[in-house]
């Protein structure tokens, strides 16, 4: 595989794959350069709101998709200090064009794997880190192949980043993510959800909702807790996760659902803030290696993919030209980077709210009451209508 139509990207996971599928359909030759030797599942659930299905659908994805998404009807707002609901928003149907998704990573990966095997202009590299970049005048060479333009999507610890942007490090929030899934049927049936709950209390959250097309149930619990190696995630004691929501006071439903895990993996939350960093030359960033951000407003790998897609818009009018690709990233920055930063600062601010305690929990759950449904989901239709 050789220029001059060729763009190499670093990192094969759903920014990566999705920016591959996405340039490839605007005819350019695609090289994913994956260091690692074998794909494997990182996380567990994700919620994919409509500005990323609507991608996903755009490409084709949605046959491959279909068994294993799960489509809920509302997301209901729980309260620690009682544990009941709050409020519950509608999140639309089935039928919508653009739907609201709850899938497991491991399937939106394997969906997106399965969608790049097919095509094909892509090839994917496993056991391939990129280690060496040089600019040259027709674009760059990446480990010795040419190329048009250089895609980092190699996540927070970006290697790509690194060479452009040194002196960017991600920042560590203080807190810790707690990821783990179980089989729904080992849940007593009063404490499944049927859509997705958002539970707020003091100084944490827990986030819960069916993932497999129901079979499982994705439980992500956010409180405070020491850094652990950049990059790195562990198995979690789940003594340690059970004992913090027990001294918080929280009800006995939510202790319930967290004491049915016993695999649980702690993933410490990093970003990259004001905007993110994003090209120079010939090299552009996307996803977590761009804008690495708090999780609490369900767009992590929603920005990713929406990147990919203004990513390939931008590129996919130059050509043969390597002198119109730096212009074309230029475009790509400019045009993602204030939704990015609004993004950004609403997922903060949502921490905030979500970890208030004592009287300013009381005032917070009350004045969610005073809005009502309609109109808190409306302030969520600026990220939801986003549309190419």
């Amino acid at each position: 595989m050789t220029a001059p139509r060729t763009i190499v990207i670093a990192g094969a996971g759903i920014g990566g794959l999705t920016a591959a599928l996405a340039l490839a359909a605007r005819g350019f030759r695609i090289l994913i350069c994956e260091k690692t030797g074998r794909l494997e599942e990182a996380g567990a659930g994700l919620q994919l709101s409509p500005n990323a299905t609507r991608v996903l659908i755009g490409l084709g994805l949605q046959p491959r998709l279909a068994p294993h998404v799960t489509t809920p009807a509302s997301v209901s707002i729980m309260t620690a200090r009682s544990g009941g609901e709050v409020i519950s928003l509608p999140l639309g149907s089935a039928d919508d064009h653009a739907p609201y998704w709850l899938v497991h990573r491991a399937d939106l990966q394997s969906a997106l794997l399965g969608a790049v095997a097919a095509h094909p202009d892509i090839e994917l590299r496993l056991g391939c880190p990129v280690d060496n970049l040089r600019t040259t005048h027709a674009g760059i060479t990446v480990n010795g192949e040419p190329a048009l333009a250089l895609i980092g999507a190699d996540g927070a610890w970006s290697f790509v980043r690194r060479q452009l942007f040194p002196e960017t490090q991600p920042h560590f929030s203080g807190l810790i993510a707690w990821r783990g899934t179980l089989e729904t049927r080992r849940l007593g049936s009063a404490l499944i959800p049927r859509g997705v709950q958002l539970w707020m209390g003091p100084k944490a959250h827990l986030v819960v909702y069916p993932v497999s097309s129901g079979e499982r149930i994705n439980m992500v619990a956010i409180m405070p807790g020491a850094a652990l190696p950049p990059g790195g995630s562990d198995k979690g004691d789940a003594s340690e996760i059970s004992r913090h929501f027990a001294a918080s006071r929280w009800p006995a439903n939510a202790r319930a659902m967290i004491d049915s895990i016993d695999n649980w993996r702690r993933w410490p939350l990093f970003t990259i803030p004001d905007g993110g960093m994003w090209h120079e030359g010939p090299v552009a960033l996307l996803g977590d290696a761009a804008h690495a951000m708090l999780p609490f407003a369900a767009q992590g790998a929603g920005m990713a993919i929406e990147d990919a897609a203004v990513l390939a818009q931008c590129i996919g009018t130059v050509g043969d030209d390597a002198a119109a690709i730096a212009p074309a990233l230029a475009r790509y920055a400019a045009l993602r980077q204030p939704r990015v930063i609004r993004i950004q600062r609403t997922a903060t601010q949502s921490g905030r709210i979500y970890h208030l305690r004592g009287p300013m929990a009381l005032a917070r759950d009350l004045a969610m009451r005073a809005l009502g449904a309609q109109r808190l989901q409306a302030r969520q239709d600026w990220i939801y209508n986003w549309r190419l």
